[in-house]
């Protein structure tokens, strides 16, 4: 019945009676900027904007009537008028965090559950949560509030759990707090923060509770204090205990102001406060002693108690989750480095993969804690080649469950790139591990390289003729359009199925997939030759439809991590010369649509293209992206070339972790059509007299490899070492400024075998061979 109804009669009559624009008029406008396509509209991201958009109008209401209050660093930024975060209200109608989304996870072995730090200590216990801050005030009156500082220490540690450690200081006034996540004797996850604050005078250090986290508002709308247990209640079901010697509660609602306004002032205990407007506060003061450091532990629970735990029972807890932890890092590829920001970034993001990659794997702790076929498949190749085999393994067995009857793999209606990229992960995974993928994941290859059939668009005397349908693709590329970026992962898919298959005896499936790819590569190389741009600046752009733009960068993926082309492929060369003099503001990648902010996972596949090609300047992208990093050694998905903080999606991207991981190890050894090439981007800085670079072992086609670089005089010592080997290795040493080496042997035969190369007369004296 409700198919009958008039929608569209119905919305222009109530359009124009209250004197709006026909609202499908604009639609209709809007669509025809893109190419016609069954997914108008990219549902999944509109879903994620109207709640975005609606936390947004609700941060318009609340922050800018009450700027006494104390908020988040973000808001303290954007709200200045004199700070180059500053973002006028005007016509707007919501009001989000876009100059500095940046946090830190911290978290347990495979869980799913995150605490988040912000830049300033706010923590955020659990996903979309409220938040805890903390305060010092001392006797004379003076405050310090983190968030409105201009600068503070921060750093992630991982040598255990993760935890993230700020240091806060104004004056005389000093705060540091430690941020982690525990597990209680039964079991239960929390957040743990350990606090310590000073002050010469004497004062107090305040715990607050806050309706707001990195995002905006989060609402509050009961407190109840239990000073006999030291406990808040929040909402009625999570719980906040506080530990130490607590000298007041204080509560307040929205009518009653902020609680940070009653700091200071006799007023009348209220075990529970309730907000209508869900905008709640509490803070709970412990006495600093002149002279003295006061401490005050705080946990935080999803649930509404707390179990007393003695000091026996945590410390027993605290060796089981960091034996876990360092049993699960123990797996990764180990890098020896003297640059020691290289080796630390490294660290760090492998720390990110394995944080967030529990079952699925995600992107982001926070607001990209949902599931991507792109984001997972890329990730979970950075996984593989660091030795994470269980974790990959793991998240694969659950992509069955997303693939349709009609075989394709579903995360998000109208992105056609991941049938592709499923199939590439799986071949991947087998190749790299060394065993079969799980028996429900190949019993969908089949059906995933049929849908490939009936989703090439036929129409002849196009330039998207055989090629996918137009979508939205990886949605920064542009309005929808026949994106090559799809077609070159059905391509390398369907390749990587071949031998997938073949490995299976499934001969005739395996040459199945090999004449479509071999079909399908023809479509798509007829059309780029077909198109006028290609003419001009043999380089291609990223859709039939479109002229060079920064959207071609997603063309590169034929190079990396594809290989479709021949290295120095003339496509490439000139297509990634043109996004370098085109696209790059401040040494980096700026991507015009959708993140309008520097992106560094791109700009690190840019990386990968030039260390393919032999070209130095590589090196360069990869210190850049070191300099964008974030204290605790995080990216955001977009930097904003101004103020250098988060201005798209989640502040901790595991994308970006990623192709971080796997730009250092291809630094080191990388392969070419079953060729390793060791130490391609090992350079000169690299080596310092008497000092070793290595890494490894990664796993390789011809088994796990660990390579190491030693400079003595004008030779180069390089020391090659296989376990899990598995045939015939061939190998080509290419260390800048070194002459390069060829041999060939079994994996076995060059366990521990050592090569040296004479240093050439070009060692760093060009910026690109």
């Amino acid at each position: 019945m409700v198919k009958w109804i008039p929608w569209q009669l119905i919305a222009k009559r109530a359009s124009k009676a209250y004197g709006f624009s026909n609202p499908l008029d604009t639609l209709d406008r809007v669509r025809r900027f893109s190419q016609p396509s069954e997914t108008a509209e990219p549902i999944e991201l509109l879903r994620a904007g109207f709640a975005f958009h609606s936390r947004g109008l609700v941060n318009t209401k609340a922050i800018q009537n009450n700027l006494d209050w104390v908020w988040p660093y973000w808001v303290t930024r954007q709200f200045d008028p004199k700070d180059v975060s500053f973002v006028p209200r005007a016509f707007s109608f919501s009001h989000i965090n876009l100059t500095h989304r940046n946090w830190t996870a911290v978290g347990l072995p495979n869980s799913s559950a995150y605490g988040i730090v912000d830049p300033r200590g706010l923590v955020t216990p659990f996903h979309d949560s409220w938040s805890i801050d903390f305060w010092v005030v001392d006797d004379e009156g003076k405050v310090m509030f983190p968030s409105q500082l201009p600068d503070a220490e921060q750093a992630l540690a991982i040598d255990e759990l993760p935890c993230v450690r700020t240091r806060c200081e104004r004056d005389d006034l000093r705060l540091q707090t430690i941020v982690r996540s525990t597990l209680a004797e039964n079991g239960q996850e929390r957040v743990e923060v350990v606090a310590q604050a000073s002050c010469e005078s004497g004062g107090y250090l305040v715990a607050s509770l806050r309706p707001y986290n990195p995002e905006g508002i989060q609402f509050i709308d009961r407190i109840e204090t239990d000073e006999e247990r030291g406990e808040w209640r929040v909402n009625d079901s999570q719980t906040v205990r506080l530990i130490g010697d607590i000298e007041g509660y204080l509560v307040s609602n929205y009518e009653q102001g902020d609680v940070s306004h009653l700091i200071g002032d006799v007023v009348e205990k209220a075990p529970r406060i309730e907000c209508s407007a869900g905008m709640a506060t509490a803070a709970a003061l412990s006495r600093i002693e002149p002279g003295r450091t006061c401490q005050l532990r705080v946990l935080a629970s999803p649930e509404r108690t707390i179990p007393v735990s003695d000091s026996k029972d945590v410390k027993r807890s605290e060796r089981r989750a960091n034996a876990i932890w360092a049993e699960s890092m123990g797996r990764n590829a180990r890098l020896e480095l003297s640059d020691n920001r290289v080796k630390t970034l490294y660290d760090q993001a492998c720390s990110t993969l394995v944080l967030l990659s529990p079952e699925d794997i995600y992107p982001g702790p926070y607001t990209y804690r949902r599931f991507w076929f792109r984001d997972a498949c890329l990730i979970a190749h950075a996984l593989l080649r660091i030795g994470q085999h269980e974790a990959c393994r793991r998240a694969l067995s659950r992509f069955p469950e997303r693939q349709t009857l009609k075989g394709y793999y579903l995360s998000q209606e109208g992105e056609w790139d991941s049938n592709g990229q499923v199939l590439w992960i799986y071949e991947q995974y087998e190749q790299l591990a060394g065993e079969a993928i799980p028996e429900e994941c190949y019993a969908g290859v089949r059906k995933a390289i049929n849908w490939f059939n009936g989703m090439r668009v036929s129409a002849e005397g196009t330039r998207w003729h055989g090629l996918l349908p137009a979508g939205f693709s990886a949605e920064h590329f542009g309005p929808n359009d026949y994106y090559y970026w799809d077609d070159f992962w059905a391509i390398g898919g369907l390749e990587a199925a071949a031998q997938l298959c073949l490995r299976h005896g499934d001969e005739n499936l395996a040459q199945k997939a090999s004449n479509l790819a071999v079909d399908m590569r023809q479509s798509v190389e007829a059309s780029i030759e077909s198109n006028p741009v290609f003419h001009k600046r043999s380089s291609m752009p990223a859709s039939p439809n479109r002229r060079m733009d920064s959207g071609a960068i997603g063309s590169l993926v034929s190079d990396y991590p594809l290989q479709l082309f021949d290295a120095g492929d003339v496509r490439v060369r000139r297509s990634v010369e043109w996004i370098l003099e085109n696209c790059f503001v401040d040494g980096a990648f700026f991507q015009d649509m959708i993140h309008s902010g520097l992106n560094v996972y791109l700009t690190l596949d840019v990386a990968q293209t030039l260390l393919r090609l032999g070209d130095r300047r590589w090196r360069g992208l990869l210190d850049r992206c070191a300099e964008l990093a974030s204290p605790t050694g995080q990216w955001p998905e977009a930097i904003h070339p101004i103020t250098l903080g988060g201005c798209m999606g989640d502040g901790q991207h595991a994308w970006a972790a990623a192709e971080w991981v796997m730009l250092v190890r291809n630094a080191f050894v990388r392969e070419e059509k079953g060729c390793l090439v060791l130490g391609s981007g090992v350079e000169s800085d690299w080596l310092p007299e008497g000092k070793t670079a290595s890494f490894g072992y990664t796993p390789t086609s011809v088994g796990d490899c660990r390579v190491s670089f030693e400079r003595k005089g004008d030779r180069l010592e390089v020391s090659i070492d296989f376990r899990k080997e598995n045939g015939t290795a061939r190998w080509r040493l290419a260390v800048p400024g070194y002459e390069n080496l060829k041999g060939v042997g079994s994996a076995r035969a060059m366990a521990s075998s050592v090569v040296e190369a004479r240093e050439t007369v070009a060692n760093g004296a060009s910026s690109r061979s």
